[in-house]
């Protein structure tokens, strides 16, 4: 009988307990389902065009719980903004756009943002360009600053009549043969100059900058030691750079300045070496220039000038639901619709294949399939760590060689008091 007992009293006590279990279950779905209903705001900071906005309306129509707010300004204040709210500790959005070159600014506030490797992000990582990805990682690779918005492959535009004038080649692929690498660039140089007196490129910076990109190594390694004396690769940029100057071959306008726009207009040089991003430019610079203006490959393969990531922020309060949108934002099929309606160049090799991108032809640039130009310069581009105090070097071999242009410094004298300058600062990091 107390065996009976005692049986009844254990059967009443394990009922008991799975009521309580089952009603907690219950009220806590009751609460999911409840929170699910609740609208979550989030404040996402970018720059420039990027036509955000109205893939995020259509990503507010299928999530009618999530309200996005976009607020786009000036690159460099849209930088520093991000940058002073993260210092602060408050103030940032839940999401943030970054600019590739920017990206080293914030890689010692690595404990600012979430690492998106913990969302899941490793499994979308085949969709990507490699060399674009591994810039949004931290050194070791363990850490994911951002997803990978647009990119910037460079190529080679020019101008068609000028290079008929110099008795040159003018059909893409024929000019892509003439100047398959740098030696046969300076060469086309020398003939333009001697047959139309003009410079083969509008300046300094950009014919630099080309070589530069191309280098399987730039400005520091991942320890952040400074590489310029011990690798050639930039020395070597900078003595060809310096070689067009002394022979008259580069022009001296300005990057975004009026005379600079105006150059593109009247054809007063042959070739622009940048990013496909600069469509756009040239033809808000040069409107009557159709036709005249051509895109092919750049001598010696390509380099990347601009992109972004699409970080999160610590003071997210809702890093998951920033996630679930960036990934959609930044998806081929996303991508391929800001390359459609903004021009963004996409980082996804997939929409490469796309019949809207194969059959694409800018009547513009002469009918050239513009995208399929910049889709196999994307693919050659080399990973290459830039190192946090990048811009500061930059700017250093951009004063030589333009002191070597306008002063007629020496370039050897340049060179060394670039380097010196550079530890300066360095030292004082």
């Amino acid at each position: 009988m107390m065996k009976k007992r005692a049986l009844m009293l254990l059967l009443a006590v394990v009922f008991m307990f799975a009521t309580a279990c089952s009603n907690q279950s219950q009220s806590e779905n009751e609460s999911k389902d409840k929170g699910s209903s609740e609208k979550v705001k989030l404040n996402m900071w970018v720059f420039g065009s990027t036509g955000y906005e109205k893939l995020a309306e259509e990503y507010m129509k299928d999530h009618p719980n999530v309200e996005i707010k976009i607020q786009s300004t000036q690159f460099d204040d849209h930088h520093n903004a991000l940058f002073t709210a993260l210092s602060a500790g408050s103030g940032a959005p839940d999401i943030a756009m970054i600019e590739v070159n920017n990206i080293e600014r914030y890689r010692e506030a690595q404990d600012r943002f979430y690492n998106l490797y913990d969302f899941g992000a490793k499994d979308i990582k085949d969709k990507y360009l490699d060399w674009k990805w591994r810039i949004g990682e931290s050194a070791d690779g363990s850490f994911l600053f951002g997803l990978p918005t647009d990119i910037g492959p460079t190529a080679m535009f020019y101008r068609a009549d000028v290079f008929e004038a110099a008795g040159l080649p003018t059909d893409p692929a024929e000019v892509a043969k003439l100047i398959p690498d740098w030696n046969a660039y300076a060469e086309v140089a020398a003939t333009i100059k001697e047959k139309t007196g003009k410079p083969i490129a509008d300046n300094v910076e950009l014919v630099y900058n080309a070589l530069r990109d191309q280098a399987p190594v730039q400005y520091f390694n991942e320890k952040e030691e400074l590489l310029i004396e011990k690798e050639p690769y930039i020395k070597q940029a900078y003595d060809y750079t310096v070689s067009l100057i002394q022979k008259g071959y580069l022009g001296s306008n300005g990057l975004w300045t009026p005379e600079w726009g105006n150059a593109m207009e009247k054809g007063s040089y042959a070739t622009l070496l940048a990013p496909a991003w600069m469509q756009g430019v040239v033809k808000g610079n040069a409107p009557n220039s159709a036709g005249k203006w051509f895109i092919t490959s750049m001598p010696g393969g390509a380099g990347n000038w601009g992109g972004s990531y699409l970080t999160i922020p610590k003071e997210s309060k809702h890093p998951q639901e920033a996630y679930d949108f960036i990934q959609w934002l930044v998806a081929p099929e996303q991508q391929l619709k800001s390359f459609k309606d903004m021009g963004l160049f996409p980082s996804t090799p997939s929409v490469y294949d796309a019949p809207e991108f194969k059959d694409y032809k800018d009547e513009y640039f002469g009918g050239v399939n513009t995208a399929q130009v910049f889709a196999e310069a994307a693919q050659k581009v080399k990973t290459v760590y830039m190192g946090k105090n990048y811009g500061l070097v930059q700017g250093e071999i951009i004063k030589a060689l333009t002191n070597v242009q306008k002063k007629k410094a020496d370039p050897e004298k340049e060179w060394e008091e670039a380097i010196k300058r550079i530890k300066r600062q360095l030292e004082r990091q």
